[in-house]
């Protein structure tokens, strides 16, 4: 029965807001209550999960997105990522721009959470996207790909890396099983899924709060160098702090790289370079530096309370203790230890939302199953795989996906849910045929 409440619960989200036309916020938050009830949860109890997944979703992801949109529209509006976006142009060409894009978020991504990568590149994606007449999707699609498959396969990414700690899985042979499984999984679920479409269904119109579409002048930008800079902080700072937790954990100054190197502080450390380097070195006041950033968060004030209704969906099924039960359902099968590790994860991850969660789940019920002939990195890999599959309406990576890209939930999923589970199934495929020779 849980799973059928689950099922009635997404059914009358969907209908709640493409046959009704009601606020994504406000079906998110009607639906979660709904069905948290519907699994035995007090009314009282219900509520207070969903105010608990609201807060917890957006003190995570708030000023991550604060900070991150600062930066971006700071990038846009002097010119920054203009200048980015024409370099690589003339750089790669028309015909490869794709390419030099979904490389970039590949690296980005190596030391990102999905979300802060999708923030701190998605200015590019627009601007790249338009200086080369290229429908957005078509770049956009393919840098989505290659940042969730970093968040499933690739230490030091976070996640992975905390499935490793659970298969007690060497990080280093996982980091490079996780590249080559990386590399197909991005190109057929990423690059080659995108080109499957005609060029005028990946048009989108992008959100014109979010994105300043005036082509400046090349004396009115800054330089390449100082703007590829500011942009990179972030990745700079999460870098430094990876690098010294995996290779110098006992390191006395961890704690200090540990706070620079938080999205957060890595955003906010971005942003205030940027109002330099972006604004007051560029030849604007500070007042016009200022209203561009609260322009910023001004717009994206409802994408916010969206994700946090996608958070209030998600721990109400964690709440209720829907994953449990999946989780036992899922032990007794008698399928090989690396498919039910990707099983359990996928099923979790459907069900939850929560890549994060169902990986770690899934890795805390599998890991006692490593030790017989298994490779445990494999069984890390398969885990992470799982848990980046279909992706829906109770993940609030799909409400960033949609909302920044400006979508149709329908398009979403065909779009962004079938892509992740392409780049999960080719993961386990190739899981698979590594598994033969390992």
């Amino acid at each position: 029965m849980p799973i059928v409440y689950i099922c009635i619960g997404v059914a009358l989200l969907l209908l709640l807001i493409t046959v009704f036309r009601l606020n994504a916020f406000i079906s998110l938050v009607i639906v979660a209550l709904l069905v948290g009830i519907m699994e035995g949860m007090h009314p009282v109890e219900a509520l207070e999960s969903v105010k608990n997944g609201i807060g917890s979703t957006l003190g995570d992801l708030a000023l991550v997105l604060g900070f991150g949109t600062m930066l971006g529209k700071l990038m846009a509006d002097s010119g920054g990522a203009q200048r980015i976006a024409d370099t690589l142009i003339a750089k790669f060409g028309q015909n490869k721009v794709q390419m030099a894009l979904v490389i970039t978020a590949f690296i980005v991504g190596i030391a990102m959470f999905y979300e802060t990568g999708f923030i701190v590149i998605i200015p590019l994606v627009f601007t790249v996207a338009i200086g080369a007449n290229l429908p957005v999707l078509y770049i956009g699609m393919p840098v989505a790909a290659a940042l969730i498959t970093v968040h499933g396969f690739v230490p030091p990414h976070p996640g992975p890396t905390a499935i490793a700690v659970i298969f007690d899985a060497n990080i280093g042979i996982m980091l490079l099983l996780g590249l080559i499984i990386a590399i197909p999984s991005i190109f057929i679920g990423g690059v080659l899924y995108t080109r499957m479409f005609k060029m005028e269904n990946l048009q989108s119109d992008i959100p014109k709060k979010l994105f300043n579409s005036k082509r400046l002048e090349d004396d009115e930008m800054p330089g390449f160098g100082i703007s590829i800079f500011t942009a990179l902080i972030p990745v700079i700072l999460m870098f430094i702090y990876a690098f010294m937790e995996i290779f110098y954990p006992e390191s006395g100054l961890l704690e200090y790289v540990g706070f620079i190197g938080d999205p957060s502080i890595a955003l906010l450390i971005a942003v205030i370079l940027g109002v330099f380097t972006f604004g007051l070195n560029n030849g604007r006041s500070i007042e016009d530096v200022m209203n561009t950033i609260a322009e910023s968060i001004a717009s994206i004030a409802m994408i916010l309370l969206i994700i946090g209704g996608g958070g209030a969906f998600k721990q109400i099924l964690i709440d209720s203790e829907v994953d449990q039960y999946i989780a036992g359902f899922m032990e007794g099968s008698g399928f090989s230890p690396i498919i039910l590790a990707w099983l359990i994860a996928a099923v979790l991850r459907v069900s939850l939302g929560s890549a994060t969660v169902a990986g770690l789940t899934a890795a805390g019920i599998a890991a006692p199953l490593a030790g017989a002939g298994v490779s445990p990195e494999l069984m890390a890999l398969a885990a992470g795989a799982g848990s980046i599959t279909f992706s829906h309406v109770n993940d609030a990576g799909f409400w960033i996906y949609k909302e920044y890209f400006n979508l149709s939930i329908g398009k979403t999923i065909k779009t962004w849910s079938v892509s992740v589970t392409i780049i999960s199934v080719v993961g386990l495929l190739c899981i698979l045929l590594l598994d033969l020779f390992m």
